[in-house]
């Protein structure tokens, strides 16, 4: 994937650079199991492509196996990429590919121009032919027979499970100690009940119980297999008498209006509907925290009973704090998943010996029983899925939304700043821009912000969802007049940096190691206070303190959301010292001036004895040089030394200049 940062300044007209990544051929083998799909594929792929370490690296796909695989399989996997951690992943171009382009209406003088100058550049691949595999750094091996169904979760897409074992694996995670794969409820309280009544009947919630149930994503919902796979499910499970609870928040968020016509030819969305999945819109929902609210009285008894309540959605990334703010567990499923555990209403299920439901006839309905094989599913695809419908769909793209089409939009050449707005506000980030350079500087006796473990994600740095009511973003747009209503969420906010800077590090399950609860709070050090994590730096930055932020390995994973780098940039932090990084979110640090500092290897926290307590400084020579190691002396009179995570003279380039943006401005100035 690209940075935000990266992408900016590409459309400003500059090239990205990077060291030459290594290259990593990923195997594919066999034939898919009747009962798998591209989603159970996919989750697979990502905790193998985890365990390898990709990070940096390209990864392409070959060999027999990718042959079973339509485009839409291949795109599910490729747009997985940033939750496996590599630059980029390739599906070289063969005979489906081209079979594709004609599927989707393309003109077919145009597709077979294009077949022929891949073969002749020796591009067009057979992946039958393991004469045509390319040399790579790397090659690891999956066999697609022993994919079976599962999902991942609860709180990473790395961390996959298989369906046979989610009920044993979520009640272990319930007892074990707070992290990835935990949740340290005491034992006492795991058959815990708490009954509310919704809409005029009683219900019970439990841990494990299902809140929301979304099909969402922006490439699940794009692939026909699953998608007709979720509606032909739905329609054998209305058809045996099964239903959704109706206090389960359901959503179905289609990949494109193509997806929805051929839902709709092919009969399948009534049934949807019947379940609650009714379509909410085109674009990014669920997956990035566009839930919206719950039911006040779920929420009440989610609260009263401290329960893990769960969702489920076809999404990519379900990092905490994410989807919900009361759902403590998420789990990442395939669209036709999503509808069994909607109609379970819990995770605490085995489809194998448990029945989805009773109907009214007091018949058992079994997972099984409604299962679309392969066959079936394929066979609506042939049938509906037909060229003329993408055709039509594309042609009314620019009339078809009047709503849209009727917006005044203005015709300056420069944008002109409502100073009312408090979704759009003129940034900061070029106050004070010089043309001539400003040299570097040590960073002297520098507070810790934060102190991280492993795997803080670009979600827990600046998370794009809800605005709880007691933030203080929350409190900034209470004094703009605005009522909780109208707070919207942090990713509908991104155009005002005096939100975004407010929602930095605002995520409710942060941990910090200087706080003994999850939350968004500090230590501010000179006074020994607790405060929010923005009131802490506004304090440091007063009292003219710089910043800096501690973490273990994966440090910025998941999205490449910009405001993961330009948020700490507005608090204040000039460096962060990690154990590992994504490469976007380093690259987004590049981007912005902060100095991405990296443990020696052997080294961490840990080995070095460092509490986050000290003050930090941070030694920067006048000649600086890619990947140099730098001294860093603490107050307490140690020193030790750390590798600066600029890769190339590029980046120093964009240092120099206090970021790519800067070095925009100037470049363009003069």
């Amino acid at each position: 994937g690209v940075g935000g940062i990266e992408a900016e300044a590409v459309m400003l007209g500059q090239p990205i650079s990077m060291v030459l990544p290594e290259v990593v051929g990923y195997k594919l083998l066999g034939n898919p199991q009747p009962l798998v799909t591209s989603t159970d594929i996919v989750l697979t792929i990502t905790k193998h492509l985890r365990q390898v370490g990709v990070v940096g690296k390209f990864v392409e796909f070959f060999g027999p196996g990718v042959a079973q695989l339509s485009i839409a399989d291949r795109a599910t996997i490729a747009n997985m990429c940033p939750e496996y951690g590599a630059t980029a992943a390739y599906f070289p171009v063969d005979d489906i590919s081209i079979g594709y382009l004609i599927q989707t209406g393309r003109d077919k003088e145009k597709v077979m121009w294009t077949k022929k100058y891949l073969e002749a550049v020796g591009m067009l691949r057979d992946f039958k032919n393991s004469s045509q595999d390319p040399d790579f750094t790397q090659v690891v091996e999956l066999d697609l027979h022993t994919v079976v169904p599962c999902c991942s979760g609860p709180k990473r897409p790395q961390d996959k499970v298989a369906v046979s074992d989610m009920k044993e694996d979520f009640e272990t995670c319930l007892g074990a100690k707070q992290g990835f794969k935990g949740f340290q409820i005491a034992p006492d309280r795991h058959n815990s009940i708490v009954k509310f009544n919704f809409e005029g009947s009683d219900f019970e919630l439990a841990h494990g119980s299902v809140v929301i149930a979304a099909i969402t994503s922006c490439t699940n919902t794009s692939n026909p297999s699953v998608m007709l796979g979720a509606g032909l499910l739905a329609k054998k499970a209305v058809e045996a008498g099964l239903a959704v609870k109706p206090y389960i928040k359901t959503s179905l968020s289609p990949g494109s209006g193509v997806v929805t016509y051929y839902l709709r030819e092919s009969g399948v969305m009534s049934y949807l509907s019947q379940l609650g999945f009714d379509v909410v819109g085109y674009g990014c929902m669920t997956c990035i925290g566009n839930s919206g609210p719950l039911p006040e009285s779920v929420v009440e008894a989610i609260t009263q009973g401290d329960l893990v309540a769960v969702g489920v959605l076809s999404g990519n990334r379900n990092f905490e704090g994410r989807v919900h703010p009361n759902t403590r567990a998420n789990y990442l499923a395939s669209p036709p998943l999503v509808i069994a555990y909607a109609i379970a209403g819990t995770v605490r299920i085995n489809f194998e010996k448990e029945p989805l439901g009773v109907n009214a006839l007091g018949e058992k309905i079994f997972l099984k029983d409604i299962w679309p094989t392969r066959n079936e599913i394929q066979a609506v695809e042939r049938q509906f899925v037909i060229p003329g419908m993408f055709k039509e769909v594309y042609q009314k793209i620019e009339t078809v939304n009047e709503s849209w089409n009727a917006l005044d939009a203005p015709s300056d050449k420069l944008y002109s700043w409502n100073p009312k707005s408090t979704y759009i506000k003129s940034p900061p980030f070029f106050d004070g821009l010089t043309l001539a350079l400003q040299t570097p500087k040590t960073i002297e006796g520098a507070y810790v912000l934060l102190n991280f473990g492993d795997s803080v994600t670009t979600d827990h740095i600046s998370p794009a969802g809800n605005i709880a009511r007691n933030s203080p973003a929350a409190r900034y747009l209470t004094s703009r007049g605005l009522t909780p209503r109208e707070f919207n969420s942090y990713g509908s906010r991104r155009g005002n940096d005096a939100v975004m800077a407010r929602g930095t590090f605002a995520n409710i399950r942060l941990v910090n190691k200087f706080i003994d609860k999850q939350g968004p709070q500090t230590v501010h050090f000179p006074s020994g206070e607790t405060l929010d994590v923005f009131d802490a730096a506004e304090r440091y930055k007063q009292a003219g303190h710089p910043l800096i932020v501690l973490a273990g390995k994966e440090y910025g994973a998941g999205s490449s959301r910009d405001w993961a780098a330009k948020g700490p940039f507005l608090l204040g932090v000039k460096a962060v010292l990690a154990e590992s990084y994504e490469r976007i979110h380093r690259s987004n640090l590049v981007g912005m001036g902060v100095i991405p500092l990296q443990y020696l290897p052997g080294e961490d926290a840990g080995t070095l004895g460092l509490t986050g307590r000290e003050r930090y400084t941070i030694v920067l020579p006048e000649k600086l040089k890619p990947q140099m190691n730098v001294q860093i002396k603490l107050d307490t009179g140690k020193t030790f030394q750390a590798l600066m995570r600029f890769d190339t003279d590029v980046e120093l380039t964009y240092f120099h200049n206090g970021g790519i943006l800067n070095y925009m401005i100037r470049k363009m100035a003069s």
